[in-house]
């Protein structure tokens, strides 16, 4: 793959040829791509000529976080991490940066990279001002400075004091566990004030609009373990975030929807995925979800089954989770493992929901003739493929005793 980084820049308002671009990639009518644009149930993330559809009637996409830590702090390490992640596929890379030099650790991230660049604004600002020391305009102005970067999505965290509140009262094992959930939250509370976000959303509208950014609202109250299951936070939240998505819709800003992601019991992630497409038009962004809380250290092979329940239910976006998860920030390597365990659970939602199985069919018949060349170069990572024997001219597992060979040999003989 060919990577042709783009300058870090605002982004234009979308056009007609950002239509044109997602309709040919996915290979659906422009005309009603545009229309689904046009309604809200489709959003287009840009950046320079690159164009990311997400969506109604469209392939599921992954995203894959990195970003320092005020503990790590190493941006080559991040900047390997993006490489890695688009040569292996992600669709867009979320910079979730709070070490040293936040901006700097961007622009190198920018500059190795082509695919779109999601932020969260409140980690800067509680980065470089801390929780304590910042204020409204001090999130709004780190908001300014992303959009100017050329970030092609931010996310905001809009929870409100009474689903902080009904969050305290259901008496969760975990709490609130997302990050930037919970970086609002201790501002509100520190503060004595309501949530920065919802209080000047017009305004950030204004950037979002005038910049051609996705607005993503975020997940606050997901569930930290499968023992925390929907509640009254959750509940409440949906309806806040579905209250300021048609808000942004009417301002003329592309908006997706955070939720049902974090941890869910398998039997459960579609009935919480259905709540959402229930209630939303909105694209829907999932974190996750892990069914189970015991893979530590494997959190992407768990974590892939519930993407893949998740996306046949109706996500249009998913969220990858590495070996790493709830241990540490990831290696490249680590990195890679996550997005192809996502790749794959992205796949297996599209032949759920769209029923796009010319790849699966085209694997069978390459092994139906026994090409292994073949299978390699359909496979989803060629180079898995090849480490795990598939270049070796016969199968090492059944050997003589191939069933193919055997019925091939056996069907075509004398009877």
């Amino acid at each position: 793959m060919v990577i042709t980084p783009s300058s870090p820049s605002p982004q234009r308002p979308l056009d007609k040829e950002s239509i044109r671009l997602v309709a040919k990639a996915e290979k659906v009518d422009p005309t009603v791509l545009a229309r689904h644009v046009g309604g809200g149930s489709v959003v287009i993330m840009r950046r320079g000529d690159r164009c990311v559809g997400i969506g109604r009637g469209l392939r599921i996409k992954v995203n894959v976080n990195i970003g320092t830590s005020n503990v790590r702090s190493v941006p080559h390490e991040e900047v390997k991490k993006a490489v890695v992640a688009e040569h292996c596929g992600a669709d867009t890379i979320s910079d979730l940066s709070m070490g040293r030099d936040v901006e700097e650790t961007r622009r190198l991230i920018f500059s190795h990279t082509s695919v779109p660049i999601t932020t969260v604004p409140v980690y800067q600002a509680a980065a470089e001002q801390g929780i304590e020391g910042m204020d409204a305009r001090d999130i709004l102005d780190t908001v300014r400075r992303q959009a100017r970067e050329g970030v092609s999505s931010m996310v905001v965290h809009c929870i409100t004091r009474d689903i902080l509140e009904a969050c305290r009262r259901e008496g969760r094992v975990l709490g609130l566990v997302s990050k930037g959930g919970s970086i609002t939250a201790a501002f509100m509370l520190h503060h004595g004030c309501q949530n920065p976000f919802i209080e000047h959303f017009q305004e950030i509208l204004g950037i979002m609009r005038s910049c051609g950014i996705v607005l993503s609202l975020g997940n606050s109250v997901r569930s930290g373990c499968i023992g925390d299951g929907w509640d009254q936070a959750q509940d409440e939240e949906l309806h806040t975030n579905l209250a300021l998505a048609e808000e942004a819709h009417r301002a003329g800003v592309q908006v997706i929807i955070e939720g049902a992601g974090g941890h869910i019991r398998y039997d459960r992630i579609a009935s919480t995925i259905r709540r959402y497409r229930d209630a939303s038009r909105f694209p829907l962004f999932v974190a996750g979800p892990l069914p189970t809380d015991i893979a530590l250290g494997l959190d992407h092979i768990a974590g892939c089954v519930g993407a893949s329940a998740a996306g046949a239910a109706g996500a249009d976006y998913l969220c990858c989770i590495t070996p790493a998860e709830h241990l540490g920030l990831p290696t490249p390597a680590q990195v890679r493992e996550g997005l192809l365990a996502w790749r794959i659970a992205a796949h297996i939602g599209d032949l759920a929901r769209l029923g796009l199985d010319m790849q699966d069919r085209k694997m069978a018949e390459k092994r139906a003739l026994m090409d292994r060349k073949g299978q390699i170069s359909l496979a989803l990572d060629p180079e898995a493929a090849r480490t795990s024997g598939a270049d070796e001219e016969t199968c090492t597992m059944c050997g003589d005793f191939c069933a193919l060979r055997l019925m091939r040999r056996y069907l075509k003989g004398p009877r």
